[in-house]
This record gives C-alpha cells, structure tokens and sequence, in this order.
C-alpha cells in the first residue's frame, strides 16, 4: 500500500491490492485478515517514523522501532474494522458493491478524526493526477476515497461468474465517473510570490549559535527576489525565536521588509503567557504598522503538546513543547487579499483547509519544516495531501518548506513550480485569487455522512425484510 502514494505513484496498483484483500476477506476471517492488512499499511508503511525519533527524539533505534510498531497496531485496528463490516453486511451477496466502497469511506473519514486523526496517505489523494480528481471538490478526500474501492468491488465481482454481468455494466458507469466535474480555477489578475526554502539543518534550527546565520540565509535569499514579487513566504517556524524576547532582531527584521518594500509572511512562535506558546504564521506588511498572527490550530499529539489524559508524560519527555491550539481564523489580510495559513501538519486535515476559506482566504499558504523527516518518502506524502487541499478548496496553495518540498500547486491539484528538494533557492511563482466555494467547502462532509446514513438504515431494512 505504501507504494501507491508519492515519491512512488504506482495508483494503478489500488484496484488490484484492494481487490485482493477483499477477497481475502470472503472465508470469514475478516477481523484477522483486515488487522494484518493495516499493519502492514501504517506500521511497515511508516518506517521513517523510527529514523526521525532515533535521529532527533534521541530515543534508542530499539525504542524508536516499537513506537512505530505500536502506532501501527493502533491505526491497523481501522481497517479491521472495515473489514468485519463488510464481511458483516456483503458476505458472498452483491451488497459488496455497496458494502466495501461505503465502509471504506467510514474507515477514511473515522481514520481522519479519532483520536484527533491522522489521515497520512488518505486513499482519496490517488485520484490526484487522475481525470476523476475533479471530484475531490465536491466530495472531499474521503469521499474519493470510494471510487478505488468501487474498483476493487468490481473485480471481485468479475471474478464470480454469476455477477459478472452486473461487474461488466459497473465498468461503464465507472469509465463514466472518469468524466469528471473540471476542478476549480482562479480568477482574476495573477500576483507573483516568492517562496524561499532556507534549507536550514533541522540539528541547527534550534541551535542558539546558528540563529545569525538562519535569519541571513533567509533575508539574503529574500533580497533578489523582492523587487519583482508582490510577497515574500518563508516556511515554518523560520523564525526560530520570540520576537517578543529579541527586541534586536524585532528591529533588524523590520528594517529589511521596509528595505524590500514587499510584505513577508513568515512561520514564527508567538508567546501566550505563562510556559505556554503557539506556532503559527506571522504577517508584516512595511505600508501597516505591526504584526498579525494566525496560530496552529491542530497540534502534533506529542510534538507539540501531550494530551490531557496522558500527563504524565511530561515527566518521561521533557523535551515534548507545550503549545496551545489557536483560536483565531486562520486567515490575516495582506493588501486586500486574505491568505489562509495552514502550518504544517494541519495540510493533512480537509477541515482545517476549509475552515480558512469559509473565513474568507482568497489563497491557501502552506509552511512547514519536513527536515524532521530526512530523506525519506514522508516528505513527499506530505505534499500529495497538500496538493488534495488544492482541489478541495478550489484554491492555490503557495507552499515554503524548509528544506522542500517548495512549490506552488493550481486549483486543480497540479504542481505550477517547485523548487529541488535539500537546497536553498528563492522559487518565484505567479498565482491567482479566488471567491468561489467548492461544494465540498459549502457542505463538508455531511452529504458524505448523510449518504452513509442511509445506506446503514437501507441495509437493516433489507435483513428484516429478508
């Protein structure tokens, strides 16, 4: 499964290991079967963990290897679940047709907000760089999630002589569903943006020592560029400091944007009293005095902060931050135009993107520090989730990341520039504004909700009749 998402893309594979598992799944032992299949998916498939809790955790490789382990044997218990349903309510009838692509979107969508979600390699964002994207904005990343499995469900049933007229007709409607509803676009006069990728060694971010040599790589890089953009974005956290506590470089940093002319939004930490802070997105415009913030609103669980049932945690991981979710909207006002910050891990999550626009965000800014990360694929399926946002809100998405991956997506999900990963560079990239609200931002995901609400009750109904 790991396969089938960015750096690798092999989506063709989806229908294929879909339908295998389900297959797997018809002698009964769905329950086994389908915790098998998660644990390969989210525990093998999320080895990197390990390296950047060995690497920057400093927890021994041994240690490092069992929580990726055990985040595995967590999430695996979704796609059990999914598989009991459909054993529970297709079994060998035609009700698969209806029973896997249904209970697949649950798994995404429970997958996406239990205990406070982790979507990573969501299966809607394969229909990214397909012509069936388009449907993404209206249904979301957890509703397109039903057509990989509407596909496995087809081959299924073409392997059982008896349906497979009915598995022929469903091969139509499915080359049908291809003619997608055309993703959104901009509108309007484009703007031109620069975002700057300071490549800043994730041992050396924190690193008092190194704060001159950060905050000059940054502005140096900014310079060039400043005269010929309309905004200048720097990823997240690439102030790696209070500003509040450094009146210093408060001044300096000033003084360069009113040297530029160009307004800056810059990923920043911003004190909220007492030990507590938030990450978040700070805007400075040289023609208006003063800062804005706009803060992050979905925390990393143990990154960034313990959960409340857990405290004791902060005697056994000091290091772990005590941030505090924002409250604001999410959005700060730049010229005229609204650009709704999304930091980081909060790309994952389609609500956190659409909130920013039902606040009034004309584009989409995407900061993030992947360095945690190395070199390896987690970078890149991050930034599939952020193209995914894209689609959903009919929006660009202008992305800075510290050390990649940097680049500008269309509404359409599709990459206008990107800068090379692990270098710094200065990507310059024209974009457009958008008023207009996918139907996925006017509804969310209670159509989604509602659908399967009713397929539940029509399913019950028919085991009564029966």
């Amino acid at each position: 499964m790991p396969f089938l998402f960015s750096p690798f893309d092999q989506i063709w594979l989806a229908p294929l290991l879909l339908a295998g598992w389900l297959k797997l799944l018809m002698p009964g032992r769905a329950i086994s079967v389908g915790y098998a299949f998660g644990l390969g998916w989210f525990g093998l498939g999320a080895w990197w963990l390990a390296s950047t809790l060995h690497t920057y955790g400093h927890l021994p490789w041994l240690v490092a290897a069992f929580c990726v382990l055990l985040v595995g044997c967590v999430m695996a218990a979704l796609p059990a679940l999914l598989a009991w349903l459909c054993w529970r309510t297709a079994g060998r009838s035609n009700w698969i047709l209806i029973a896997f692509p249904a209970a697949t979107v649950l798994e995404e969508w429970l997958r996406g907000h239990l205990f406070t979600g982790l979507p990573w390699t969501a299966l809607g964002n394969l229909l990214l760089d397909t012509p069936a994207v388009g449907w993404a904005s209206w249904f979301g990343v957890y509703g397109a999630a039903a057509l990989p499995a509407l596909a496995a469900a087809t081959l299924v049933l073409l392997s059982m002589r008896r349906w497979r007229p009915a598995a022929t007709g469903l091969i139509a409607i499915m080359l049908l569903m291809l003619l997608a509803p055309a993703p959104y676009t901009g509108v309007g006069d484009m703007h031109r943006a620069t975002l700057v990728q300071g490549d800043i060694p994730q041992d050396h971010k924190w690193d008092r020592a190194f704060v001159g040599e950060t905050m000059h790589r940054y502005a140096d890089l900014s310079a060039s560029a400043a005269g010929s953009s309309d905004l200048i974005i720097w990823p997240e956290a690439a102030v790696p400091f209070f500003l509040e506590r450094a009146p210093g470089w408060s001044s300096w940093l000033d003084a360069q944007i009113n040297d530029w002319q160009t307004p800056l939004l810059f990923g920043g930490l911003k004190l909220t009293g007492g030990k507590t802070a938030q990450n978040g997105l700070m805007a400075e415009d040289p023609a208006v005095p003063g800062r804005q913030f706009a803060g992050k609103q979905h925390l990393v669980p143990f990154g960034e902060y313990v959960p409340s049932w857990i405290p004791f945690l902060h005697t056994l991981v000091p290091e772990i931050a005590n941030f505090r979710p924002a409250e604001d909207s999410g959005v700060v006002s730049i010229r005229g135009h609204r650009y709704g910050a999304l930091i980081c891990y909060e790309s994952l999550f389609p609500e956190q993107a659409r909130s920013r626009v039902l606040n009034g965000a004309n584009v989409l800014v995407n900061v993030t520090n992947d360095a945690w990360y190395g070199t390896t694929p987690a970078a890149w399926q991050h930034f599939q989730a952020a193209r995914m946002r894209a689609v959903e809100t009919g929006r660009y998405v202008l992305r800075a990341a510290n050390t990649g991956i940097t680049a500008a997506i269309g509404p359409d999900g599709q990459v206008r520039d990107s800068l090379p990963w692990w270098t710094q560079g200065a990507l310059t990239v024209d974009y457009q504004l958008s008023d207009k609200q996918t139907p996925y931002v006017r509804w969310g995901d209670w159509p989604l909700l509602a659908t399967l609400m009713m397929l539940i009750v029509a399913w019950l109904r028919s085991r009564q009749d029966g």
